[in-house]
């Protein structure tokens, strides 16, 4: 077991396809690590420290900047494909050959196309808050939340990821205590990031287009964990439905009263059921 834990574990830095990636490492040795892929505009700070210690107790966990975002160098490219090649890089980097994925909202994507990439190196997946390519957006309130400005700035993830019950805002509060303790943290993302991670999110909308687009689904044959809120207005819940009834190998787990954060409202339970599934 190492000492370091979400809020102290240092940042370190490995280079792979001429990328210098940033990553944080820390909790039980020995066993298959799990490497998290984050959400649009996320950084290694954005991670709930709930969710990353709870999990860190039975195995490592490996926390990174892809390429192009906050700590790590070079661009962020602008398909979620290419944002997997690099993902295999720097696992790859790590000297690692065989890791769990957890994937949340567009790191969901990306951790789709980490495994059919490299399917030897991907043993579970976890999916939360995310759907397939060519996903219904009808109902998604994306694009109106992230227009408007919030005072403080940190209280957009309130309306991202947390319903609007009084129960969901203050575990809410909650996550953003949490999230905020460590003081030496990753810096925000720079615009060639959000530029690139939207035109990524278009390229995978336009699947709606293409016959059998859902058919590569069915090639991921990993036992997968799709995690969900019972109303996720980013990336709405019927999307997670689509990726348990077209996985050959899938769960589901629905949170109530959750929105696109539901493993951060319910970071103990979450723990608890990845833990499970993980050990399954």
């Amino acid at each position: 077991m190492t000492t370091h834990t979400h809020e102290t574990a240092p940042t370190q830095f490995v280079e792979a396809r001429g990328v210098r990636f940033a990553y944080r490492r820390f909790g039980k040795t020995g066993g298959v690590p799990i490497v998290f892929n984050q959400h649009f505009q996320g950084t290694l700070d954005h991670w709930d420290p709930a969710v990353t210690d709870g999990l860190a107790k039975t195995r490592e966990v490996i926390l990174f900047d892809n390429a192009g975002v906050a700590a790590s160098s070079g661009e962020t490219p602008s398909s979620f494909q290419k944002m997997a090649a690099n993902a295999v890089a720097f696992i790859s980097a790590l000297g690692l050959k065989k890791v769990d994925i957890l994937g949340f909202s567009i790191g969901g994507l990306v951790s789709q196309e980490i495994t059919l990439q490299a399917p030897e190196l991907v043993r579970r997946l976890i999916l939360v808050g995310t759907g397939p390519r060519g996903m219904d957006m009808s109902t998604s309130q994306s694009s109106s939340i992230f227009a408007k400005t919030y005072e403080p700035a940190e209280h957009l993830w309130l309306k991202v990821h947390f319903s609007p019950s009084e129960a969901s805002q203050a575990a809410g509060f909650a996550f953003l205590e949490r999230k905020l303790r460590r003081r030496d943290r990753d810096p925000l993302v720079g615009q060639q990031t959000i530029d690139a991670q939207l035109a990524a999110i278009g390229e995978y909308l336009a699947y709606q287009k293409v016959d059998g687009h859902l058919d590569y689904l069915k090639t991921i044959r990993q036992p997968t964990l799709v995690v969900q809120g019972s109303n996720d207005v980013i990336i709405p819940t019927y999307n997670s439905f689509v990726l348990q009834q077209t996985l050959p190998n899938a769960q589901l787990i629905i949170y109530p009263d959750a929105n696109h954060g539901s493993f951060y409202q319910y970071p103990e339970l979450f723990v608890a059921h990845a833990s499970l599934f993980l050990d399954g």
